[in-house]
């Protein structure tokens, strides 16, 4: 385990050696992660998301139990618990909250009010603008390269957009993989990378390694960007599964959204009032039609049946592009020790370019 090399405005806020995050990927950000990240010197995220709120106190329990250091939960800024999720934190000290979406004013405030970093995802800089007014401690980009619904910009224009934007820390994720994407991140004046399709395909993942082998089969174009499994766009392994989702038709599709979604609700313990109610965020935050709030519902037991059962004949799995040009399972330590290592090579070869 290496010492801290690189000081930045994240490692300065959140108290973490390096400035790596493990980004809050559902179904695989768990306890085991997150701690080996942590452990690690970096920033580790817990999903919670696909968590009931009991699932996710024992989840946080569990980390505080294989870790001392820093680490952080995602939320969904739109769950109609969002708020008793927030309490949770408080209650347990953690250091982060990561939100995929623009929290309320209230609640940033509230949680800095107890000492936590608030760090939301933006696609845009005006979405950065305006977490930033409102108080956010830092935020995280993601390009199009990465696996998430924040946009097809390349993070190559939206990291340098963001900066000029905003004057808290900027994360940038999106097609990382390596120490000379940190080091190339920090020249742009980010103050981090996030990663998730790397830490995902990590000794420390709780993936299945048959999913894990899967994934390093894939070459440079075995993703594909689709909205036919949650209704926005979703970068996903090109599997057999997923191009026959890309081709059937809506009609044909709704008898097995329609079961997945009565899964989700039994697995998840939430009430047809409380779907409606998160249907009704999702409306108002993201602007989803209704079939697209169906979708939303049906996709996180695609996700879990891939990455958590291993049934990929049934199941998504979410990439990012990096996944073709990776081709081991070093443990989260080996990881974030490799890349922090060759960042400050690079960085100190840059340096002699100067005169």
């Amino acid at each position: 385990m290496i010492e801290q090399q690189l000081s930045t405005p994240l490692t300065e806020l959140v108290g973490v050696r390096h400035p790596v995050v493990q980004t809050g990927m559902g179904w695989v950000a768990g306890p085991r992660l997150v701690s080996g990240t942590a452990n690690a010197g970096g920033l580790g995220i817990l999903a919670s998301a696909t968590m009931t709120h009991e699932e996710l106190e024992r989840a946080i329990v569990e980390v505080k139990g294989r870790t001392d250091q820093p680490f952080g939960v995602n939320l969904r800024a739109d769950a109609g618990d969002a708020a008793d999720r927030c309490d949770l934190l408080i209650r347990h000290g953690v250091r982060v909250a990561s939100f995929a979406l623009a929290p309320k004013q209230d609640l940033i405030k509230k949680l800095k009010d107890h000492g936590i970093v608030v760090m939301p995802s933006v696609g845009l800089p005006r979405h950065a603008e305006k977490v930033a007014s409102w108080g956010a401690d830092a935020v995280m980009i993601q390009g199009g390269e990465g696996g998430g619904h924040t946009g097809s910009v390349p993070t190559t224009l939206l990291l340098p957009t963001v900066l000029d934007a905003v004057d808290i820390p900027v994360v940038a994720a999106g097609g990382f993989f390596d120490g000379r994407g940190l080091a190339a991140a920090l020249s742009y004046g980010a103050a981090g990378i996030g990663m998730g399709t790397r830490f995902l395909l990590t000794a420390d993942s709780a993936v299945p390694q048959a999913v894990k082998e899967l994934y390093l089969s894939h070459d440079v174009n075995g993703t594909v960007v689709t909205a036919k499994v949650d209704g926005m766009p979703h970068r996903m392994l090109r599997t057999p599964l997923v191009e026959e989702i890309e081709e059937t038709s809506a009609v044909k599709r709704l008898g097995p959204t329609v079961r997945r979604t009565l899964e989700f609700k039994r697995t998840s313990g939430m009430t047809w009032l409380d779907l409606a109610r998160d249907g009704r965020a999702m409306r108002k935050t993201q602007g989803r039609t209704l079939a697209q709030m169906t979708l939303a519902a049906n996709t996180p037991m695609m996700l879990k049946a891939g990455l958590v059962d291993g049934d990929t004949s049934a199941g998504v799995l979410a990439s990012g592009q990096v996944v073709g040009v990776l081709d081991d399972l070093p443990t989260c330590e080996e990881l974030v020790d490799r890349v922090v290592t060759e960042a400050v090579a690079c960085l100190r070869r840059t340096a002699t370019h100067l005169r």
